[in-house]
């Protein structure tokens, strides 16, 4: 069995399940079958880097993948509104104001923290049954309600143009999830009284796992012709290393395996994943010193 995570830099026009089919094809050509494959967090074919790919019993951590924050760099081309929001879509609205460096920085204030965004009519988002982007080439309008989400940070990188009339300027933004960074591109060239759409957007990070631990399309291909897959599997463990490890002897890794809860545990509340040895064994919850599962690992060398 293969378990652990292939983080993949996804290379632009790239679909997110097509990075999942890329792995599934050379674990395949490698020799080990058939395997449980899944991505945590997807990215749009025009957006670049970190798509978290599970394998095997990791494929059981994607949605807490998903749930993750992630860090962003995106560029905003000043003076056009596409009706996607990015370089896919046709233009929609046109200004001829271009705002200075000042005003950037200025206008960065307002999207800082919790605050309130409508996302883009070419979304994933449901509506009565149908996704957002199918509406909207079919010439719907669509009218999505606004959410709330969660700015940790937000800096401006680098311009283009001069400092008094950017033509484009480069951010980077740690979001929580559900943010699209389309919609916070159109929403700042907007407060700064013009429009504007992404023509750059890259993953640095999603949840724990950071750009430098991603690998090319050609180094995952290099699996199916024959390359060792230690070389770019990272062990399932890597994608808890933001939680705290619970440590457990062989009796109460057996009763965890078990799904039985542990009472009396001196530990404080909250999440934990829990380990024999060095072996993953659940994502635990702990709550008033007891311990209840909340996604058990079935790796066949922990205790039985």
């Amino acid at each position: 069995m293969v378990n652990g995570w292939i983080i993949l830099d996804k290379p632009l026009e790239l679909g997110s399940t097509q990075g999942v089919a890329a792995v599934k094809r050379n674990l395949r050509q490698a020799g080990f079958g058939k395997v449980k494959v899944g991505h945590g967090g997807t990215l749009d074919p025009l957006a670049t880097g970190v798509l978290p790919i599970g394998i095997g019993e990791a494929t059981k951590l994607c949605g807490r993948m998903l749930d993750a924050s992630k860090i962003y760099a995106f560029t905003v081309k000043f003076g056009e509104q596409t009706d996607t929001l990015d370089l896919e879509g046709k233009i929609v609205a046109v200004s001829d104001v271009r705002p200075g460096v000042a005003d950037v920085h200025v206008a960065l204030g307002a999207f800082q923290g919790t605050i309130d965004q409508v996302p883009p009519a070419y979304s994933a988002l449901m509506i009565d049954g149908q996704r957002a982007y199918d509406l909207a080439r079919a010439g719907q309008d669509v009218e999505l309600k606004s959410r709330t989400v969660t700015i940790h940070s937000l800096t401006l990188d680098s311009t283009e143009g001069s400092a008094q009339a950017l033509e484009s300027a480069t951010f980077t933004a740690h979001v929580s999830k559900g943010t699209y960074i389309r919609s916070m591109a159109r929403d700042i060239a907007l407060a700064l009284g013009t429009v504007g759409h992404v023509t750059m957007l890259r993953r640095l990070k999603a949840g724990p796992f950071a750009i430098e631990q991603a690998i090319s399309l050609d180094k995952l291909n290099d699996v199916g012709k024959g390359a060792p897959l230690e070389h770019i599997l990272l062990p399932l463990e890597a994608g808890l290393v933001d939680i705290p490890a619970l440590d457990l002897d062989p009796e109460q890794a057996r009763a965890v395996r078990q799904g039985r809860v542990l009472a009396g545990l001196p530990f404080d509340d909250g999440l934990y994943w829990a380990r024999a040895g060095m072996v993953p064994v659940a994502l635990v919850e702990l709550s008033g010193g007891s311990l209840t599962v909340s996604r058990g690992f079935n790796l066949s060398d922990v205790a039985e």
